[in-house]
């Protein structure tokens, strides 16, 4: 669940506010969103939704238990008893050692990252209760709690809007805490920093995988285009023996012939399956639909195209051979019935043929190289070093495991990739304006005032309705900014998926840097900082003065914070305790699947049901890091309590939940290890930058000139730790130190593998073991080499119901280990 709907109510009808009219969100969140009945609907739905899992998940297990059931890392994990509640003890009592082994560096990150948060929400709401509230209560009357502190007859309460409070001893809480918290958050950081390092840092130095073995070469100039010319180049500079080389080559053709082979076979397939026959397999009543119709014998997965067994399953001839329209002549308007099956399969036999010859055909060099070296110890030298005394030639990086690697994107040339790098960064730009934009006319244009000026009879006819016109100025704008929101994320993937990166992990950690963006500036702070403008041209007025005066932010967020105090503590009830809990039920797979139970037709399309439901981390962490935000944000002002307290439960329920998912529920191929530590504790500190700019305009705005001058050094040693943090821990989050390879580690097939074992059976989380992906299907093939896939993938044949395998064209080599692909 995104920051959607009550994200566009707050933002959309705050930005609509008219002068003399007050804010009218701020009516409308005590009126429709009391924090009463937000905690009771909240807890409800959240409740529910857990109890509903809680029953669903011992009987859907090839939904909720996935990719336990599928992926060899995860079997090592302890079976969940089949009890209403008995598996949460059991999964609570996995350690991080146990992520590690079965989840990888990235989900061990990740789940450190809620670790980190609820330590440090724990010691600021302690912090709160302790001292902070009763000190707002002795100087203001204020408890911080929506509803209670604007009560009518309380004479303890001073309305801060009228008269703030400029007490002395109740300032320096400003000074204090901000000191306090930004010294606790940047203590608990390093504290959780060392402890990834060391983790990781013995993780990979135990490592013997070829992708810890192997460099990516870059820049390589047109002198040093064949592999003995390069393994001259890296044995010369004397840090050790070369393995192997793969130079990449723009097999673009050859590619686009497999991807169209995938194509033909799946035709080929429903062809055939439509003639035949196909039962759809039957539920015992204790799961989806998917259980029974694929037995997990890998027999069943190879049924090729030869013999006539298993007739329980297929039907003989049940129906004509079907026919396909082949459209012919001039602008093809011309067009004749042949038999699909014939049709089919002729192409498939010249796709074949075709392949064959292109895999034979010499292709031309690209900049690009994966040397492999016979130890770790050298490869890291070699990226950690500068190679070449030219520049822009002879680029050493860490290579991304053989499957991740994104092939198309190495035929590009560097100013290929440059351009469309930065032609993306460019479009993001224009893209925050515009849904900035996009937001302001839909808040005028539904504005009541608004409405009166152009649509008269419309707006007296709100007025005399009090419930549509609460529709019209709350639920339309939830509505159109939801669907926006929605999309955003996904158009940010898109973007990112063409920006040209060579591996997937990649770009993982690109879609994290722009969903974060787009979370943190449209959400947050555009809302904040220039959400109290009285319309539409007063927010530009707003934006225009901020480019003027930096100054203008610091009043801004003073100014507006605290009254958006009520709509941010809804917020955290509603991700925390009531939708979270949905993120179990898995509702996006469970409501695909009956559109792709039913439009499946082949024994492939119905194996392809019970694949693991995919997690993202792109979606995931940024949500997580704003939500941190906001509570380190409001960590000092009166309501820091209560916003910490349901922080503290958004956490604490979303580690449970995350943990479950990525250990036994969804499946997360694309392994960065660890590399995303980093961009979360960068966050972290733009939070606290932003906590002590709304520190310093609290301040400010009480006219404790000097108070507030005391808090521009913590700013700029915030900002000097970030650059010191950048360059100090960041190496160790991304190389492996040469102290930490354990250079006693016993060779193995995988130190220097076969020249003709390309692919391996999947052997536990290795990450020379991920699934290839070839025309966006992910294959059971295992690369274990850097290859192109088109080179050496096996060229099956049809996979049909009732028959038993026969390997096609180039696929002996490897039958031992293969499903069929492609």
């Amino acid at each position: 669940m995104s920051l959607t709907a009550p994200a566009a109510t707050a933002i959309l009808t705050g930005l609509a506010e008219q002068p003399g009219k007050g804010k009218q969100w701020d009516d409308q969140l005590h009126d429709l969103r009391d924090l009463y009945t937000q905690f009771v609907v909240s807890s409800v739905l959240g409740l529910s939704a857990f109890l509903t899992f809680c029953i669903l998940r011992p009987k859907w297990t090839e939904l909720y238990a996935a990719r336990r059931r599928q992926r060899n890392a995860a079997s090592r994990l302890p079976e969940l008893p089949n009890t209403m509640f008995g598996w949460i003890p059991v999964l609570h009592r996995i350690t991080d050692q146990e992520v590690l082994q079965s989840a990888g560096l990235d989900a061990y990150v990740f789940l450190s990252f809620f670790k980190f948060a609820i330590r440090f929400l724990l010691a600021v709401f302690i912090f709160a209760v302790a001292i902070i509230l009763p000190l707002h209560y002795k100087y203001t009357g204020q408890y911080g709690v929506p509803g209670w502190d604007n009560v009518p007859g309380n004479d303890t309460m001073i309305a801060e809007n009228d008269k703030p409070v400029t007490d002395p001893g109740y300032l320096w809480i400003y000074v204090l805490f901000a000191y306090v918290f930004s010294g606790l958050a940047i203590h608990m950081l390093l504290q959780e920093t060392n402890t990834i390092i060391r983790t990781r840092q013995t993780y990979l130095g135990n490592q013997t995988s070829t992708t810890d073995r192997t460099i990516r070469l870059s820049g390589i100039p047109h002198d040093l285009s064949t592999e003995e010319q390069i393994k001259d180049f890296v044995e010369g500079l004397r840090v050790g023996k070369v393995e192997s080389i793969t130079v990449c080559r723009k097999w673009r053709e050859l590619d686009e012939l497999i991807d169209e082979r995938m194509k033909v076979i799946r035709d080929l397939e429903r062809a055939w399956t439509k003639h035949l026959g196909y039962k759809r397999p039957k539920s015992d009543g204790n799961t989806l639909p998917l259980t029974n119709q694929q037995s997990h014998d890998e027999d069943n997965e190879r049924s090729g195209l030869l013999s006539g067994s298993e007739h329980d399953n297929a039907m003989d001839y049940s129906s004509e051979r079907p026919k396909f329209r082949l459209w012919y002549g001039p602008f093809k308007l011309r067009y004749r019935m042949i038999d699909a099956i014939d049709y089919f399969e002729e192409k498939l036999r010249r796709i074949d043929e075709h392949i064959q010859n292109a895999r034979e055909k010499e292709y031309p060099t690209t900049e690009i190289a994966f040397v492999t070296m016979e130890s770790i110890a050298a490869s890291q030298m070699l990226v950690q070093a500068i190679l070449d005394p030219h520049p822009n030639q002879m680029f050493a990086r860490l290579a991304p495991a053989p499957a991740d690697v994104i092939w198309k994107n190495t035929y590009l040339s560097r100013t290929r990739r440059m351009a469309q790098s930065w032609s993306i960064t460019i479009a993001i730009g224009f893209l925050t304006v515009f849904w900035s934009v996009l937001l302001l006319p839909i808040a005028s244009l539904l504005d009541l005032e608004t409405l009166r000026k152009l649509v008269p009879q419309l707006a007296e006819f709100l007025e005399e309705h009090v419930l549509l016109k609460s529709l019209v100025q709350t639920g339309l704008p939830t509505l159109a900014f939801s669907l926006l929101t929605v999309a955003v994320p996904y158009v940010y993937e898109w973007l990112s998926n063409n920006q040209g990166m060579v591996s997937r992990g990649d770009v993982e950690l690109s879609i994290i840097s722009k969903n974060f963006f787009f979370s943190f500036f449209n959400l947050f702070l555009l809302f904040t900082v220039f959400g109290t403008a009285s319309g539409f041209y007063g927010f530009w007025e707003n934006l225009r003065d901020a480019f003027k005066d930096s100054t203008t932010i610091a009043f801004a967020l003073a100014k507006s914070l605290e009254g958006l105090a009520p709509f941010y503590i809804n917020l955290l009830i509603l991700q925390g305790l009531g939708l979270f809990p949905f993120r179990l039920l898995e509702f996006g797979s469970v409501a695909l699947y009956p559109f792709q139970f039913l439009s499946a037709r082949t024994p492939r399309e119905y194996a392809e049901l019970a694949t693991p439901p995919k997690f993202s981390y792109g979606f995931s962490i940024p949500q997580t890091i704003l939500i941190l935000v906001i509570c380190v944000v409001y960590s000092v002002f009166p309501s820091s309590w209560l916003i910490c307290l349901f922080g503290l439960i958004y956490f604490t329920v979303g580690k449970f939940i995350y943990k479950y998912q990525l250990l036994y529920a969804m499946d997360h191929q694309q392994h960065s290890t660890g590399r995303a530590w980093p961009m979360i504790c960068n966050r972290v500190f733009v939070g606290l930058l932003i906590h002590q700019l709304a520190m310093i305009g609290v301040l400010a705005l009480r006219r404790a000139i000097t108070r507030s001058l005391l808090l521009v050094p913590l700013l700029g040693f915030t900002v000097w730790f970030s650059y010191w943090f950048g360059r100090t821990y960041e190496p160790l989050m991304k190389f492996i130190a040469l102290k930490s390879i354990n250079r006693d580690q016993p060779g193995g097939d995988d130190i220097s593998p076969s020249p003709s074992s390309n692919f391996s059976p999947p052997s536990g989380l290795d990450r020379d073991s991920l699934p290839i992906r070839i025309g966006g299907h992910d294959l059971e093939l295992r690369l274990k080499k850097y290859v192109n896939p088109s080179l050496i993938v096996p060229l099956h044949d049809a996979w049909l119901p009732g028959r038993t395998p026969t390997p096609g064209n180039g696929a002996s080599a490897f039958e031992a280990h293969q499903t069929p692909n492609v």
